[in-house]
């Protein structure tokens, strides 16, 4: 185990020694140099972190304190007088510490800023090293003890660890344990825990020691889904007064799968990698491309969905298009038989969660936007962002003589031109239009780049002069002319609600001049959304169409759903915010796509219980708003998904239970093929999810 670990982290036993060797040595030279009025305290200074800007900052590490003070006191045989080393070797001894904590500092601000990893906000070493254990498969207990799933033999014992049997295989989706004397009954079991915590890993069959066929729970399906279950008690423990975070208990986590054999089938795509096709709209790797396509079509995956990006293809003059990458590659998916879907992307990729390369918005667009920066979403700070373009300037003429509205249109009825063959045979199944950030039909009201970090209420995006002259336009018409300002007390990117005069509960979000706002920049959405789809529908017509809403989800359990208000979703709790949007869409043939299918609300609640996230509540509330409607509902995974627990998440959404209509998802969409998805365990398990998304029977179902 321990070779495995040093192959992980990418250091040896030797190399730690060294590492703490030189650490101590360095704080009893700093003793000294403080004894005789030095002032180098820095260099005895542990690395953290400081929120997700990678700056390092100062914090002492017990342990360290505990060896200076048994060096202080035990001292040499001669009595207290301390080892010395030469002048020289003390220098390179510091120079090497400084560089190992410059690039901690680095390894951590990455992590957190494109890895997806829960760190805390002053991480240490041992977060990380444990954030990749669990990557890697491996099982973490709160002690540090740490083991691979697969061992045999007995669990390594630490602080009051109990020691179970082996019997059952891994549980296959999470639901709440019976509650027993004042335990919350969503407690989950180490081995549940990590498999939540892990950052969209296969977790493979348990070892002998997970679970407990005699400390089970017993559960059967009543009512409309609801379990009924029968208490059992823990396991090694007669009290939960014996519990403290060291201790671990396995609590019965026997879960039963739902039998969707003969269910309706629901299309699978999978979402091609971001970077597919190059700066130069080249086609990257095709061969490997080809080879991973072939896998794909051997589990009868339905097609792939791939991003056209505007910045790509009209990258350097206006209305020159480029397309030859795009042509190879849908040649290519055309001869495998495999369906397609294709995202008009009018917005830059980079910066956000999951983006792997770096795609800018064209760069005639950026040349103008250098002269005349208001092209582009601005903060109350005056900061510009050029993720996308304001909806301010959709029928202002400031990109070459044409509107934005005319630059989306164009180069839509480009493509369409371009790959007619396609949508006769309707190769080309879908078309989904892109509508703002992350092609979402939102305000980019959480920018990594600016300093947002979840949860945040984020800011309204409103201040560039095209936005204040219709904000002041709705103003006088409503003959308040005062009201021509953004909100005062609004917060900044990180504030929660509670700490702002405009989402607390009372706020001013509910008053005359808050309502007058929230009013005005939700419908500044709606209009964007229906301007870019009526003329979407114009070039792809008679294709399906579909348009992607965000998953604003956190403060969700809160009155004024601060981040959605931001987002530019007027949904309060006393307000159904999706209602207008759903209707626009309606009025013109739109589809709807969701993301956040396969988020479950306990998993947020235990990673960020102040943040009052209900990823289900959302989801279940945005459903059912285009349902009511008669909308065809597509879907897609927010987070990396590759285990079973996720899957049977995304499953429940698609297909709910006991829905009297009998309504499912139109679509399911992947995200995204990677490597990753091709190993052996990882593709058998995608395999059994597109089986039960096309309502085949699978021979291992849990019941």
């Amino acid at each position: 185990m321990a070779t495995d670990m040093q192959r992980l982290i990418g250091t040896s036993e030797d190399d730690d020694e060294e590492i703490e060797m030189d650490v101590k040595e360095e704080d009893d030279e700093d003793g000294d140099e403080e004894e005789n009025g030095g002032d180098h305290g820095n260099a005895s200074e542990m690395v953290g972190i400081d929120g997700g800007n990678g700056l390092v900052t100062a914090g002492g590490d017990n342990s360290f304190q505990q060896q200076q003070q048994f060096q202080e006191q035990v001292g040499t045989p001669g009595g207290s007088a301390r080892r010395c080393r030469p002048l020289e070797e003390k220098e390179r001894t510091k120079l090497r510490e400084r560089r190992r904590r410059a690039i901690t500092a680095k390894i951590l601000a990455g992590l957190r800023r494109h890895g997806n990893y829960n760190l805390r906000v002053r991480a240490d070493i041992n977060d990380v090293i444990a954030a990749l254990a669990r990557e890697a498969g491996w099982v973490v207990l709160p002690d540090g003890t740490t083991f691979p799933p697969r061992s045999q033999g007995q669990r390594p014992t630490g602080g009051n660890s109990a020691v179970v049997t082996p019997s059952s295989p891994v549980p296959s989706q999470p639901t709440p344990s019976a509650s027993i004397r004042g335990v919350a009954s969503g407690y989950r079991s180490s081995l549940e825990y990590n498999t939540c915590q892990t950052k969209g890993v296969f977790m493979p069959t348990p070892s002998p020691y997970d679970l407990s066929s005699s400390s089970r729970s017993q559960t059967s399906m009543v009512g409309d889904g609801e379990l009924q279950r029968d208490n059992q008690p823990l396991v090694g423990s007669g009290s939960m007064d014996n519990v403290h975070e060291k201790q671990i208990i396995d609590l019965p986590c026997r879960l039963s799968e739902r039998d969707l054999a003969g269910t309706p089938y629901v299309p699978v795509y999978v979402m091609l990698p971001l970077g597919v096709i190059n700066i130069k709209c080249e086609l990257v790797d095709p061969d490997g491309l080809l080879k991973q396509l072939k896998v794909l079509k051997s589990i009868n995956v339905d097609g792939v969905t791939v991003n056209c990006w505007w910045g790509i293809v009209e990258a350097h003059a206006p209305q020159e298009y480029n397309w030859n990458g795009y042509k190879r590659l849908f040649q290519m998916v055309h001869e495998l038989k495999l369906k397609l879907q294709v995202v008009m992307s009018f917005h830059e990729c980079g910066g956000n969660f999951g983006d792997d390369v770096c795609i800018p918005l064209p760069h005639w667009v950026a040349e103008i936007g250098r002269t005349n920066p208001d092209i582009f979403f601005t903060d109350r700070e005056g900061r510009h962002n050029p993720e996308c373009l304001s909806w301010g300037v959709d029928k202002e003429r400031v990109l070459r003589g044409r509107t934005a509205l005319e630059v989306y249109f164009d180069f839509m009825r480009s493509f369409r031109v371009e790959f007619d063959e396609y949508f006769e045979d309707s190769f080309i199944s879908m078309i989904e239009v892109g509508l703002g950030p992350c092609g979402e039909l939102r305000y980019p009201s959480c920018p990594v780049k600016h300093g947002w970090r979840y949860p945040g209420v984020g800011e309204f995006q409103c201040y560039d002069q095209y936005m204040l002259k219709s904000l002041k336009k709705a103003a006088e018409a409503r003959g308040h002319s005062i009201w021509v300002r953004g909100p005062d007390n609004a917060g900044t990117y990180n504030s929660q609600p509670h700490e702002t005069g405009f989402f607390c509960d009372g706020g001013d979000y509910d008053g005359f001049y808050g309502r007058f706002f929230l009013n005005w920049y939700s419908k500044v959405l709606v209009d964007h959304g229906n301007g870019v789809l009526s003329l979407a529908k114009l070039a792809f017509e008679g294709s399906c169409i579909a348009a992607k809403l965000a998953n604003i989800y956190w403060w969700y359990k809160t009155a004024s759903h601060a981040a959605e208000l931001t987002a530019g979703y007027y949904n309060p709790c006393n307000r159904d915010g999706y209602a207008a949007i759903m209707e626009m869409l309606k009025s013109n043939g739109v589809s709807l796509n969701i993301a956040c299918a396969d988020l479950n609300t306990l998993n947020q609640l235990e990673v960020f219980p102040k943040a009052f996230a209900d990823p289900e509540g959302l989801v279940w509330q945005v459903l059912n708003a285009g349902w009511d409607l008669g909308l065809p509902v597509a879907g897609e995974n927010a987070l990396p998904c590759l285990n079973r627990v996720t899957y049977n998440k995304a499953l429940d959404s698609a297909k709910p239970m006991n829905d009297p209509d009998g309504r499912h998802f139109s679509s399911f969409t992947y995200l995204r093929l990677s490597p990753l998805l091709m190993e052996q365990q990882n593709l058998r398990e995608f395999e059994r999810f597109v089986k039960r998304m096309h309502g085949e029977a699978v021979l291992d179902l849990q019941v």
